[in-house]
């Protein structure tokens, strides 16, 4: 699918870029505070000679929600002309202090765009499964006490793949005109003291994957029976699944494209 490309003059570009969500509103520009757009957009426009950028990126990460490879395009003055070693470091320069930073920078293909043009995105979502509060972790897991069984919770995440009616996951405020998606994966694996939840699909309802982790802790916890996640998903009802785990676990780690500008 081609979409609308740069105005006359311009060159987009695809950015690969990290962040770390803690204190700033999320992707998106808002007036209560500081986001990761208005950040890059900022820093992006200092290589334009001040001239004000516009940016689209693969997916709106919440208040608190981290990325190690979210996917941004930009629209850069061709008659600058600067290179990706170029942008991905100036643009990263001028992100300081600021915890952003770009780590690729690569002309984008013909009709490229970095939201329309992705077919799937990828989550981790971490839990650090510990009496103790986390300390070099802090704000990047939801720290869960009770003893968690990583296995009963991987099982009972291979009843929600394919194509269905996820209403259960998705939040109130949730934009999407329908709740259907299709889950390709979900894996729940335990390294140490840290379980992740490994998740992906082409694309997400606001807080899909939070309150999935929300009910799968349920059954680790071995307050559910592996079957209820099911009953849950077929209820439709977002009152009969668990609570809404907290953003800090969540990361975006990956954004996939048939065209892929970084290749």
């Amino acid at each position: 699918m081609v979409h609308d490309g740069p105005a006359p003059g311009y060159r987009r570009w695809a950015l690969k870029i990290e962040y770390d969500g803690t204190g700033l509103v999320g992707w998106q520009r808002q007036d209560n505070g500081l986001s990761v757009q208005q950040l890059l957009e900022e820093a992006a426009s200092k290589l334009a000679g001040d001239a004000p950028v516009m940016s689209a990126t693969a997916g709106r990460t919440d208040a608190g929600v981290h990325a190690s490879a979210m996917v941004v395009q930009l629209d850069l003055p061709e008659q600058d002309r600067l290179d990706a070693r170029q942008i991905r470091d100036g643009i990263s320069f001028h992100l300081k202090p600021h915890r952003v930073a770009v780590l690729e920078a690569a002309a984008a293909p013909q009709g490229w765009h970095a939201r329309f043009s992705a077919i799937w995105r990828r989550y981790r979502y971490t839990i650090l499964n510990r009496p103790t509060r986390p300390v070099l972790d802090a704000d990047h897991v939801w720290h869960v006490r009770r003893p968690l069984d990583a296995k009963l919770m991987s099982e009972a995440g291979q009843s929600l793949l394919g194509r269905h009616d996820f209403s259960s996951f998705r939040a109130a405020s949730c934009q999407a005109s329908s709740p259907i998606r299709t889950l390709d994966v979900l894996d729940v694996t335990r390294q140490g003291l840290h379980l992740h939840i490994d998740v992906q699909a082409r694309s997400f309802l606001h807080h899909q994957v939070r309150n999935l982790a929300g009910s799968l802790q349920m059954i680790g916890s071995g307050q559910w029976p592996v079957s209820k996640l099911r009953q849950v998903l077929e209820a439709r009802d977002r009152r009969q699944a668990g609570p809404t785990a907290p953003s800090e676990g969540l990361c975006l780690v990956a954004v996939g494209y048939e065209s892929d500008p970084f290749a």
